[in-house]
């Protein structure tokens, strides 16, 4: 059955994460080669005419590897449901919610998962006063892979704004001390979880992609609850997000004074494939091959309503 699909990778795109797509998306072209799959490229920057195009004829599915901005905050999504091509990974909506942090931190606190006291500030204020204890967690309303995100401890100097971008607004955040754990959720059922090692004040981009210092461990001290409850609340935050296909959610597990504080930092929705990326880690955990896992995706592609 693989064999006889046309698949449209979607890589690169203009967001600020297009380095990251071009790297999963090629190595999703290269595990669909090895099925057997008819396999083309597109890159979004070139316009919608040009996607209309590169999606003909009908029975083409798109292989969605964009990473951030209109990648993964609904819009690209919206576009192939208009045009009635079946895509990977989530719809419209859960898209959208995913992206707006402070939207998806509302919905989960409403049904009790833990997230970490925040509040939505423009730039501007944070050079006038801290608007809670430090140290905290400064981040862009929507984004990934870390960037733009920053924690500011006693001493520091807040981020300048870009030029114009006094009163954007920025998500602050509690800054949660302990360890950073990460589980992934495929066809409905959780995965297993990794835990994340960085050498340096948190998970930045550097560690994320250009260190290899970061370390990856299945994490075998944990109790038994704790790690259930890990799954629990990955497998809960995918569902009230209204996610399908594959998603990974992050977190932080304050062990510091001797209890285990589980919060819940983001779920993605177009989480990285690259062989070394996380999804692909948990995925093997599990005894699901990388080559499994895009064939899958493949398959579990649909054009919702």
């Amino acid at each position: 059955m693989m064999a006889s699909k046309r698949v449209v990778v979607l890589l690169g795109g203009t967001s600020d994460e297009r380095e990251i797509s071009l790297r999963s998306g090629a190595a999703v072209v290269d595990a669909l080669d090895a099925s057997g799959v008819q396999v083309d490229t597109f890159d979004p920057r070139f316009g919608v005419q040009a996607l209309a195009r590169a999606v003909e004829p009908s029975g083409t599915i798109v292989f969605n590897a964009l990473h951030g901005g209109t990648g993964e905050n609904g819009s690209v999504q919206g576009l192939l449901e208009v045009m009635g091509v079946p895509y990977t990974h989530s719809g419209v909506r859960a898209s959208a919610l995913a992206m707006d942090k402070p939207a998806s931190r509302d919905i989960f606190a409403a049904h009790g998962l833990n997230v970490a006291n925040g509040l939505v500030v423009c730039r501007n204020e944070l050079a006038a006063r801290d608007p809670m204890p430090r140290p905290y967690v400064v981040k862009p309303l929507a984004g990934g892979s870390s960037i733009g995100v920053v924690i500011l401890r006693d001493g520091d100097a807040p981020p300048e704004p870009s030029t114009g971008g006094e009163r954007d607004p920025v998500l602050v955040e509690e800054y949660v001390p302990g360890r950073e754990i990460t589980a992934a959720v495929l066809d409905g059922r959780p995965l297993s979880l990794l835990e994340i090692r960085a050498h340096g004040a948190f998970y930045s981009y550097d560690s994320k992609y250009n260190s290899d210092r970061t370390e990856y461990l299945e994490p075998d001290d944990l109790p038994d609850d704790v790690r259930e409850a890990v799954l629990h609340a990955a497998l809960r935050a995918h569902e009230l997000l209204g996610c399908r296909g594959v998603t990974r959610s992050d977190f932080r597990l304050d062990d510091t004074s001797g209890g285990h504080r589980l919060v819940l930092l983001e779920v993605n929705t177009q989480p990285g494939l690259t062989r070394t990326s996380l999804v692909p880690k948990l995925a093997r955990q599990a005894g699901v091959s990388f080559e499994e896992l895009c064939q899958w995706l493949v398959e579990d592609a649909s054009c919702p309503r």
